[in-house]
């Protein structure tokens, strides 16, 4: 493995922010950078050899310093949503920005994507970034102190892990906002893709897509992939949601079992014969088909459909679900979840 640093642009605050490139024994490599503690590349080979990046990223910084879909980026304090930015901890009740329609999307107007986090640690196959978030941040209670690590491997896995710790009672849900093509970035749609999910159930929602807080079962729906299925094949389907914009129980989870990895997708591309196996410790996982993707600047030029998500996350309003799997982080504790993402060939 080695890794490589260099200056990637400047913030308006003056901070200068790096990109790093770890390149395993295969010459195959992924390259972060410390904005948005955010997942730039993704370069691996297809069936013939042929080395592409298969990750939205934007050429320059200057991209990601304006509103941007994400592409990459470490999403809090909360990702996803919060019905009408509310929620009560200890009969105390907290009101968060709201910044879609009447809800809470992501953390809120400037969320984790858009801040500097500090290089804590590098080495040759890994690196970890640390942001402070500050009691009141967007409304949520207590100085959150979170970790971003990301890991390359010899053998192309990406694994992410996140941490957090807290001050105060304060809800924290964190996940990577990739945008993948297996195909390349740029190739066009991703109609194709094979997909697996590992997952019989998915979460009810309103037209809003806040929970109802019924689970729902993807037999007989557009949203089964218990056995392979394009996305392609029941996608148009979905017309409330212009495509999948949907949060999967992944299969196995439970309290007893919580920070142990277990399957939740893969997808492959039949075009090049890449692969993306993904394992997690999280409960959910959201699949968007970038349905909003509006093939201009601030999409990279990508369309509808034309990469897909595959977020690793809590469920969705689980502050105000007490069912859901807890996203209440309490002093003295520490959350701490890890995603894998193994890139390969068929």
């Amino acid at each position: 493995m080695t890794a490589q640093h260099e200056p990637f642009g400047t913030t308006d605050e003056g901070q200068t922010v790096v990109r790093s490139k770890l390149t395993n024994q295969s010459g195959n490599h992924i390259s972060v950078m410390n904005w948005g503690a955010s997942l730039l590349e993704v370069v691996t080979p297809d069936r013939d050899g042929n080395r592409v990046n298969v990750n939205a990223v934007y050429d320059s910084l200057d991209r990601y310093l304006k509103p941007h879909p994400g592409f990459g980026s470490s999403i809090g304090r909360f990702c996803n949503r919060i019905a009408l930015g509310r929620f009560t901890i200890d009969e105390v009740d907290y009101q968060v920005t709201v910044n879609h329609g009447k809800h809470c999307l992501h953390g809120g107007k400037t969320n984790w994507s858009r801040v500097f986090w500090q290089t804590i640690q590098q080495s040759d196959d890994s690196i970890t970034y640390q942001y402070v978030s500050p009691d009141g941040d967007e409304g949520f209670p207590g100085e959150v102190v979170a970790t971003a690590s990301y890991r390359w491997s010899d053998d192309n896995v990406l694994t992410i892990t996140y941490t957090a710790t807290t001050t105060k009672p304060t809800h924290v849900n964190l996940t990577n906002h990739s945008y993948w093509n297996l195909t390349g970035m740029g190739a066009g749609s991703v109609r194709d893709h094979v997909a697996l999910i590992h997952a019989n159930q998915f979460l009810e929602v309103d037209d809003a897509l806040i929970p109802t807080g019924s689970l729902s079962e993807v037999s007989s729906t557009p949203l089964d992939f218990q056995h392979p299925a394009t996305f392609g094949q029941s996608i148009d389907q979905l017309f409330a949601t212009k495509g999948y914009d949907h949060c999967y129980v992944v299969a196995g989870f439970s309290e007893e079992n919580a920070g142990q990895l277990r399957p939740a997708a893969l997808v492959e591309d039949p075009k090049s014969g890449r692969t993306l196996e993904i394992e997690t410790t999280q409960p959910g996982m959201q699949l968007y088909t970038g349905n909003h993707l509006g093939r201009n600047e601030r999409s990279a030029g990508l369309g509808s459909h034309d990469a897909f998500c595959l977020e690793t996350q809590h469920y969705p309003d689980a502050p105000n679900h007490a069912h859901f799997p807890s996203t209440l982080l309490r002093p003295g504790q520490t959350m701490r979840e890890v995603t894998t993402h193994r890139f390969g060939i068929v």
